[in-house]
């Protein structure tokens, strides 16, 4: 394996760590925590789910370059998209849908119960798993060799 198929191997699992701890562990977790308000819950979401974000964009950029430079196998770059297809759709499709119903709850204040239920999540969380799906593949079959 070459030091650049290891850096690209590397970062990949580097991404789906992250992804497993903060949207499958992080996430549903903050709002079971004493003192944690539907207001308070949200504004961290934010927080965090902008800033995983942002680090999966620089890591997606610097695997695509590591990737051009070791040749893979088609197996992992179609993984490796469908990863970035997953990320894609959630930054341009869902994040938004997800941040306007999180200004429609902040607005609503005590009444927010009375919301109708929101999808965004639902399909956030779908295409968070198939971003983990495509990970670990990539990752996996560039670690092969």
């Amino acid at each position: 394996m070459t030091t650049t198929a290891a850096l690209a191997a590397a970062l990949i699992f580097l991404w789906l760590g992250m992804v497993l701890a903060i949207s499958f562990i992080e996430a549903p977790l903050k709002f079971r925590a004493p003192g944690v308000t539907l207001p308070i819950g949200l504004g961290i979401g934010r927080l965090v789910f902008r800033a995983l974000n942002g680090v999966e964009v620089v890591l997606a950029v610097v695997v695509a370059v590591a990737l051009v430079v070791t040749g893979p196998g088609p197996t992992v770059l179609v993984a490796f998209a469908v990863a970035v297809l997953a990320l894609t759709g959630q930054l341009v499709a869902v994040r938004p849908a997800l941040t306007r119903r999180s200004d429609a709850v902040l607005a609503a204040g005590p009444d927010a119960e009375t919301l109708p239920r929101s999808q965004a999540h639902f399909v956030y969380v779908g295409l968070e798993s198939v971003k983990v799906i495509a990970l670990i593949a990539a990752g996996t079959v560039l670690l092969a060799g």
